[in-house]
């Protein structure tokens, strides 16, 4: 084998994936069509629950300038994400090319083997391995390893090559965006609507902004194609009047309203992730965010099945769970749609939106929804109000000092916080000492959310497996075993002797050693 995983597509999806599963000692392999990132920039920030996962991987720090937005919008309408605890509209203002540039910096530096220059053609599946071939400055060449995952963006060529089915509703527009020099326009946050379509517009600073134009009129095709920028001048001046043919466009990109999910995420050997397996209008940020969140959910699911510690069904809990956090975006994106650019034949439902969101029920599950705050996987599902949830994000004071959920999350581990100092709970864990961190923490005393659990055990993407209000139960206690083998697989592995790393860096060191 070549690797323990080939990843199709260096875009944010394919780039979190490969610094997950190096996280997790697997050798992994990313093939990119681009000799050299684009430097284009369709999105302009994240959303809250993007923002964690990156901030439990330490990154958030390598995003200068970070600001959050705590008003956003919902189809246009707008409102304060922040009534909902630890919501709020995301990261503003940062480049996908940043994003990019930040990840794709942290892969390399676990050992990820990126190779630009190299265009997907055609895959095999064999009963041990995908092998694939691959266009190289060098020729064609093949590739093989036990899994291949398709992160090639809405057009993804493994999804087609491997005949995943990919349902969903065609475009009814098509859309441009472009961001433009030299125009100095009024700007239109969230859009003006007029008679033959509608316009956005936003600076972006030094003199440059960001337009986007939607014709009142049907697509060309469904599948995004080159446009010119003479073409979206002449969009903008036919729905508003105005001419700025003179400016200089940057760059500038089409898309459309098409609305597509496949109806599975993994086919034996075979896995897609982010815009691999759901297309949708782009809609604050969603699209990278739900990416993102799909790589922390595969990555250590995938590594734990190269190592061997996966247990029966693990895999599986991947399409479980995201092909359910998939439908949600694409059905409050069609929703935003049909509010945000549908013509004058949805004025009244605007109109009845308008009365609905000023409740403050309303407000919080559309800003859960948006933001990803509300995702709860029924794999996990139970009694306990954090089953299933992410763990928030939250102050901790432990034997070393202060740390915070997220940065326990920084070697890609389970971790079981003792919150309350039970030594039963150290013994029960033990066995999985090596693939599970113990950690002794109190809360902060300031901060809600973890107040009233005695302790938790988390996934390395997260999400609580377990959680006790009373530790030392004996039923809690063997809850949680039966957590540790559920997301943890059989307890084998001995406790880490002197000179021993157990924080992750074996499996690491064992994965560098095969990288060579």
């Amino acid at each position: 084998m070549d690797a323990d995983v080939i990843v199709v597509g260096a875009g944010p999806t394919g780039l979190m994936l490969a610094g997950e599963l190096r996280l997790g000692g697997a050798h992994v392999i990313v093939v990119e069509r681009l000799e050299q990132p684009t430097g284009q920039s369709r999105g302009l920030g994240f959303t809250a629950r993007a923002m964690e996962v990156f901030d439990q991987r330490g990154l958030l720090a390598h995003f200068e300038g970070l600001e959050v937005a705590p008003l956003g919008h919902f189809g246009g309408v707008q409102f304060d994400y922040t009534v909902l605890p630890d919501a709020h509209f995301g990261a503003r203002g940062i480049p996908q090319s940043r994003t990019e540039e930040v990840l794709e910096r942290w892969a390399i530096s676990l050992g990820a083997d990126l190779r630009r220059g190299w265009e997907f053609l055609e895959l095999e599946e064999h009963a041990d391995r995908v092998e694939i071939a691959v266009a190289t400055p060098r020729g064609v060449q093949r590739l093989s390893a036990p899994h291949l995952v398709g992160c090639g963006g809405g057009s993804s060529a493994v999804r087609r090559a491997a005949g995943f089915s990919f349902p969903g509703t065609g475009a009814t527009r098509t859309m441009y965006l472009a961001d433009v020099a030299g125009c100095g326009l009024r700007p239109r946050f969230l859009g003006e609507r007029m008679e033959h379509g509608m316009v956005m517009a936003a600076p972006l600073g030094e003199g440059v902004d960001r337009i986007i134009v939607v014709p009142d009129r049907a697509p060309d095709q469904e599948r995004e194609r080159t446009v010119s920028f003479t073409e979206v001048a002449a969009a903008w001046r036919r729905i508003t009047g105005e001419d700025i043919s003179h400016g200089t466009a940057h760059w500038v990109s089409s898309f459309t309203d098409a609305t597509r999910q496949v109806t599975e995420y993994r086919r034996g050997r075979i896995l897609l992730a982010g815009d691999a397996a759901h297309i949708h209008l782009p809609a604050g940020g969603q699209g990278l965010s739900t990416g993102v969140q799909d790589a922390a959910n595969l990555g250590w699911k995938l590594a734990a099945q190269v190592r061997g510690t996966a247990p029966q069904g693990l895999l599986d809990t991947y399409h479980a769970e995201r092909h359910a956090a998939g439908a949600r975006l694409l059905m409050n994106t069609q929703a935003q749609g049909m509010l945000f650019v549908g013509g004058p034949e949805m004025d009244p439902l605007r109109a009845l939106f308008a009365e609905l969101i000023r409740y403050d029920d309303v407000k919080r599950h559309l800003a859960g929804l948006v933001s990803g705050v509300d995702i709860r996987y029924d794999t996990m599902a139970g009694g306990h109000r954090l089953l299933g949830r992410r763990i928030p994000p939250r102050t901790l004071h432990g034997e070393q000092g202060r740390t915070s959920t997220t940065e326990l999350l920084h070697p890609a581990r389970g971790v079981l916080l003792d919150l309350a100092g039970d030594a039963a709970l150290h013994e029960a864990a033990a066995p999985w000492q090596d693939r599970v961190a113990l950690a002794r923490v109190r809360p902060d005393e300031q901060e809600a959310g973890l107040a009233d659990a005695a302790a938790l055990l988390v996934r390395p993407d997260g999400y609580v497996a377990w959680a006790a209000d009373r530790a030392g139960d004996p039923q809690a206690l063997e809850a949680l075993r039966a957590a540790l083998h559920r997301w943890f697989g059989a307890p084998h592995a001995p406790a880490a002797g002197p000179g021993e790393d157990s924080g992750g860096g074996g499996a690491r060191a064992a994965g560098a050693a095969r990288s060579r």
